[in-house]
């Protein structure tokens, strides 16, 4: 609760002081600021901040190293980042927490300016972009919320003073208010936001795809479907001819792209870390400028490299060895995904991370044609994207589990993106995957149901007592 508490405080006494160099801060808040579009233009583009930390930090760790896809490779981790490896929790856990702290702090940011903006003197569209993004970024973290906590504090509104925010009953409330609060975030959202060329920023389709990625969690298949087709039916995005494109150098806003969180290369805490993160802890290794080391925190596994079919063109988001200082090659398993080969300082990659793609809506939408039992149409949707990876295309639906296909084809398309919990979680796999996974690997390690929700940070409840803790923690 103390996060929570400490966090509505600092944005009602210092409102984007991240972003303003004006003395003394003290005179940062509501009498002098949020008076222009430039005011506003800087309080979302912290909101969007708290994306590229969210990124850069636990999300992989939570979405990737709790899964099969995912293991650590040096010797050397942090207890959390451990534990996210065993898929095993305590209420300490310092990814978790951080995720909490940092979805909250990007909520509280987008309340000031939803509280705001309607009674501001900009203009009419500048204050529908503004509050479409703000829409779009609250519900984006209470979505990574949800999913990984269950019941929530739901805070929908910004404080006037610190009495304010200690009399609002931030206890957590049932999961349906949750998505309801989501769902009518991204509605509004559509209806404000209009399509653009910066994928870097909320647009229509993005808060489409995101909503229809809401319904799709929830089973509203009829109403993820309708948006999933709106997206198709635009015309605006197609799979780009070469995969790996969408991960590389210059990748930014490409005909495949949806949204995406910038990094900056070159520009101190702009960079993104995935070069140390995927890479190997191996001390001599020479693939980047300088011989920089990797950190070997997020790298696959052998069942990730295995799983890849003859001649499918995205096993090259792998490389089996690394080139070392002396000209010989280790072998090592290292994920090479928005790998920026370019740099050789640590956090300093300067390669966007995709966050919606249009392959995802693609097989989204053969994910929700399967369960609307219009299997034939699902089976054409999938065969779109294995196509794209050069693979022949499934023509039988009768002689495949098609749920299985689908859930095998987003574990390759998206590896290192993101999505393996939540689509694991989402289909209800995830006990039965990572326990057959650890099984099979002779690890002493389990998922019981109980984790299917993490812990609520325990500083939290020592604050307020009446924030119960999940089950089983």
């Amino acid at each position: 609760m103390r996060l929570l508490l400490s966090t509505f405080l600092s944005f009602f006494l210092l409102s984007c002081n991240d972003f303003l160099e004006i003395n003394p801060e003290s005179e940062i808040n509501e009498g002098i600021f949020y008076e222009n579009s430039g005011d506003f233009e800087a309080a979302i583009i912290g909101c969007y901040s708290g994306l590229q930390s969210l990124h850069n930090g636990g999300i992989l760790h939570l979405s990737e190293l709790t899964t099969d896809n995912a293991m650590i490779q040096w010797t050397g981790p942090s207890i959390s980042q451990r534990e996210c490896d065993e898929y095993s929790f305590t209420f300490s856990n310092e990814i978790i927490e951080g995720i909490w702290t940092n979805c909250f702090t990007t909520i509280s940011r987008c309340n000031n300016i939803l509280s705001r903006v309607s009674d501001s003197n900009i203009s009419e569209n500048d204050k529908n972009k503004f509050k479409g993004e703000a829409l779009f970024l609250r519900a984006y973290n209470y979505f990574l919320l949800v999913q990984f906590f269950g019941d929530l504090p739901i805070v929908g509104r910004s404080f006037r003073s610190p009495d304010e925010i200690f009399e609002f009953n931030m206890n957590r409330k049932p999961i349906d208010e949750v998505y309801q609060l989501i769902t009518d975030d991204l509605v509004k959202a559509k209806e404000l936001l209009l399509n653009g060329n910066n994928k870097v920023r909320a647009s229509k389709n993005a808060a489409c795809t995101l909503l229809a990625k809401v319904y799709l969690t929830i089973e509203e298949y009829s109403e993820s479907e309708k948006l999933l087709n709106e997206v198709i039916l635009s015309g605006t995005y197609s799979l780009q001819e070469d995969y790996f494109s969408n991960f590389t150098n210059g990748n930014e806003n490409n005909e495949e792209s949806i949204f995406e969180i910038p990094y900056l290369s070159g520009n101190l805490g702009e960079g993104n870390n995935f070069s140390t993160t995927f890479t190997p802890a191996i001390f001599n290794m020479a693939i980047f400028p300088g011989n920089m080391v990797g950190g070997g925190a997020i790298v696959p596994t052998e069942d990730m490299f295995e799983i890849y079919e003859t001649g499918d063109r995205r096993r090259k988001s792998i490389n089996d060895s690394v080139l070392l200082i002396d000209g010989t090659y280790e072998k090592s398993l290292y994920g090479v995904k928005f790998v920026d080969f370019s740099s050789g300082i640590i956090g300093d990659g300067g390669i966007n991370f995709t966050s919606l793609r249009y392959a995802d809506v693609i097989l989204m939408y053969a994910e929700v044609l399967d369960k609307l039992g219009r299997i034939d149409e699902s089976m054409e949707y999938l065969n779109q994207v294995r196509k794209r990876a050069g693979l022949e295309g499934f023509n039988d639906a009768n002689n495949i589990n098609l749920s299985e296909m689908i859930l095998k084809e987003r574990r390759v398309e998206f590896f290192l993106e993101g999505h393996r919990w939540f689509d694991l979680k989402r289909t209800n796999q995830l006990e039965k995957v990572m326990n057959d996974y650890f099984e099979k690997n002779n690890l002493g390690f389990s998922v019981e149901n109980h984790e299917l929700l993490l812990p609520i940070p325990q500083r939290e409840i020592n604050i307020n007592s009446s924030l119960s803790q999940n089950p089983g923690y």
